[in-house]
């Protein structure tokens, strides 16, 4: 998951925020639309005023394309996560997947036809005005709109992750049957095409000089990435099914406070058991950071009684903290787990502690899968009582 460096709140009640690295692209577009506005209009404060307000609007149109998935998504009986505005653009993230090929094609349709409706809108302003001001705010609204209409042209092209390879997907899964097949095409799909616009970034590049190859090529490679995370993500939930977090999740954990210092820690009843990770939990009992005893290490023995198991600890990002009805596939394609460094904390509706998964858990339950066995606790092995 892409999470926001800054969060900007809410809207319909969906979560967004930017990641910093929207900064370049702010920059960027300022950039080249100035030097448009420049050469047409000469060089001056308020051509370069109206060029950073052009860039504004392009990212406040890329956030009404993703809001326009994820409110189309809600309205599908879909979990909308956040809305992150980065680099290349915005990303909806998700709780689960579509539960049907419709829903999936409208949440697909949703953001390219908000895109090419702004773009229509925005280009007929830009004509009407033009003869009546002048200057460079029609030509800047004049790009505002082609940006969006290239916007949406662009995220129809056939290839997971973009817009259109859900569209792909929705449809051969409409006609098919098959949800894991038409997720592997689409993916397939979008990795031809980061590989074409990779080479044709290059080729830009090094045979024309233009810099623009190298936007193309950082284009191209996040398409081909994303799609072979997309491939990875469908294998996954192939194999594990149905299979929820609390079917794998180990109850009643052991965890450490916030409060304690490390010293109460290492006095505990903790340090006789095999647990190399823990939770944090606060006061009251919500988990709020994760703790491995190779965190300690660092700490000089002199520093222990003094120093709070909550300084130490670190912090438990959002894609680790579930409830115990969320799908395992789901979960794991989001969080990276380092064996004995790392869980996933699961709570109850009050957001309190009630459970954990390790990275051993996780392991094992893929590998049972793969082996056609069942990932569930309560459906393994457990030797028969002799009463001996």
């Amino acid at each position: 998951m892409l999470r926001p460096t800054i969060p900007l709140g809410r809207v319909a009640g969906i979560r967004v925020g930017v990641h910093w690295s929207v900064l370049v692209t702010l920059g960027l577009f300022t950039y080249l639309l100035g030097r448009s506005l420049a050469d047409a209009h000469g060089n001056s404060v308020v051509v370069w005023l109206v060029a950073a307000t052009g860039a504004v609007g392009l990212l406040a149109t890329l956030l009404a394309h993703e809001l326009a998935h994820s409110i189309v998504a809600r309205r599908s009986g879909t979990r909308v996560e956040v809305v992150v505005l980065w680099l290349l653009g915005g990303v909806s993230e998700l709780g689960d997947e579509p539960k049907d090929p419709r829903s999936d094609l409208r949440i697909a349709m949703a953001g390219p036809l908000t895109s090419l409706g702004i773009g229509v809108i925005v280009l007929i302003v830009a004509n009407l005005i033009g003869p009546l001001m002048g200057g460079p705010v029609p030509d800047m609204l004049g790009w505002l709109g082609a940006m969006n209409v290239v916007l949406a042209v662009f995220n129809l092209l056939p290839g997971a992750p973009l817009d259109g390879g859900r569209v792909l997907r929705a449809l051969i899964w409409r006609r098919t049957g098959d949800r894991l097949r038409a997720t592997t095409i689409a993916a397939h799909s979008g990795r031809i095409l980061g590989l074409g616009l990779l080479i044709l970034g290059g080729a830009e590049l090094l045979l024309v000089g233009n810099a623009g190859g190298l936007w193309l090529m950082l284009l191209g490679w996040f398409l081909y990435s994303a799609a072979n995370v997309e491939l990875a993500a469908a294998g996954l939930r192939h194999r594990l099914g149905d299979t929820r977090i609390r079917d794998i999740m180990t109850e009643h954990p052991l965890s450490v406070s916030a409060d304690w210092s490390v010293a109460d820690l290492l006095r505990s009843q903790i340090v006789h058991t095999d647990h190399r990770v823990f939770p944090v939990t606060d006061p009251a009992g919500r988990p709020i950071g994760v703790l491995s005893w190779s965190d300690l290490t660092a700490l000089p023995a002199a520093a222990r009684a003094t120093t709070a198991v909550g300084k130490v600890a670190r912090t438990l990002p959002p894609t680790a903290r579930v409830s115990g009805d969320e799908l395992l596939s789901a979960v794991a394609a989001k969080v990276v787990l380092r064996p004995d460094f790392d869980i996933i904390t699961v709570i109850d509706p009050h957001e309190r502690l009630i459970g954990v998964v390790t990275a051993t858990d996780l392991t094992l339950a893929v590998q049972r899968s793969a082996l056609g066995l069942s990932a569930r606790r309560s459906e393994r092995f457990r030797p028969p009582n002799t009463g001996l």
